[in-house]
Parts: structure tokens; sequence; C-alpha cells
């Protein structure tokens, strides 16, 4: 019976160890989600004011680092196809149908692509000199992929700006997510047209720093008091 009661009373301190342990490791998991989101707002609110080239900041067919999301980049080549993306959210919060060009990267072995939002679909127009064969040198903020789908994907339009849903129409190697292009330039000069501002990509931890830390100091506490119950009840029962 002695033996029955130890082996018991281990058992019981075996379960309440092992709970205290899962509480404090769930917590330390909190606070490290609590840690990366902090970061992850300093970082947005930092303005990298140099202009990068696009080669600098992607390659073609890899996916797009989250930390050269919104910098500033510089290229050059010619738009070979043209697109309609509609329904698109601007940082005013105002929704719109853009326009949407893929641009053939000058001099790039194997020859490799990137979508171009150029401004909005109604002023396409805007300047009819822009044809195949007109070499455009651009500035503009990288941006990643789109993920929920705006429309359906038909002749001329894209459901979302992302290059995988124009793959099987061109032949060329595609940059992962787009370019919002803040100047265009040709020989003769500047592109003058409206601009858009896409909205701003939020992060993807999920909650707020302090949301996270609440959560930090409910797992400690909850720990704390399993690891109190067992002289709790010690106590009771004395």
């Amino acid at each position: 019976m002695k033996t029955r009661a130890i082996i018991k009373k281990f058992l019981q301190g075996l379960l309440v160890l092992t709970l205290v342990l899962v509480l404090v490791g769930l917590g330390k998991w909190q606070l490290d989600r609590a840690a990366i989101v902090k970061e992850s707002n300093a970082a947005a609110k930092v303005v990298d004011p140099k202009i990068y080239t696009l080669e600098e900041l992607a390659t073609a067919t890899l996916p797009l680092d989250s930390r050269n999301v919104n910098k500033q980049v510089s290229v050059s080549g010619f738009y070979v196809a043209n697109f309609r993306a509609p329904l698109q959210q601007d940082a005013d919060g105002t929704v719109s149908d853009w326009e949407v060009a893929l641009l053939q990267v000058d001099r790039s072995d194997p020859l490799s692509g990137i979508l171009v939002v150029r401004g909005l679909w109604e002023d396409r127009l805007t300047n009819p000199e822009v044809a195949m064969s007109t070499k455009i040198s651009l500035v503009g903020t990288l941006q990643p992929r789109q993920y929920d789908d705006r429309a359906d994907n038909e002749p001329g339009v894209i459901s979302r700006l992302d290059s995988s849903v124009i793959v099987g129409l061109v032949d060329l190697q595609l940059y992962d997510g787009f370019i919002a292009a803040k100047s265009e330039s040709t020989r003769d000069g500047e592109l003058e047209r409206e601009r858009v501002v896409p909205l701003t990509p939020v992060s993807r931890i999920a909650g707020y720093y302090w949301q996270h830390i609440s959560y930090v100091a409910i797992w400690w506490l909850m720990a704390a008091i399993v690891l109190y119950l067992p002289f709790y009840r010690r106590r009771i029962a004395s």
C-alpha cells in the first residue's frame, strides 16, 4: 500500500510538472509571437529611400522575400501584354479597375517578366505612343502577389494581381509579386498619368502586440495555479 501511494504521488507530481511545462511553453511561444509582431510593425514604419534594381531584390520564378515588400525598384523593358484588373482597392480605400501590363525585362537571360500596375484602367489610352517596341524605364514599389480573386479570369482580364494567373499565356519566366509604378519614361521623356497606390499589405502574424502579451500573462498565471494546487489541497486536507 505504501509503495502504491508513493507511485500515485509520483504520477501526480509528474502530471503537474508536465502541465506547468506545457503552459510555460505556450507562454514563451506567445511571447515570441509578440516580438515578431512588434518587429513587423516597426519595419513597416521604416521607409527605405534607396532605389534598387529589380534583380537586387527578386529573382524570377522564386517567391518574393517579404523583407523586400514596399521597397523601391527600377527596371526597364518592353510591355508585351495588357490586362484589366477589376475591383482593386487603393490606399485611400477607393475601389476601381486598374491597368496592369506585363513588362518583359530588358536584357534578362532567360527572358523574364513582371506585372506592373500602371494606373487606372480608364486612363489606358493616355499614352498612345507606347507600343510593344517602346522601351520603358520605370520606378515603382515592389508588392506581394494577391491571394483573393476580385473577378473571373477572362481574355484581357486577370482575377488578381498574381503572375501565376498568366503563366499559360506567356513564354517568360515570371517574377513573384508586382510593381506599382510611380513613374515611367521613354527616350522621349516621362509619361504623365495618374498613378495608384495599392493598399499596404498587413502582417500575416495574427493578433496585436498587447493581445499576445495578455495571453502570455494568462498562460503563465495558469501555470502558477497548477503548480500551487497540490500545496493548496494539502493545506486544506491538514
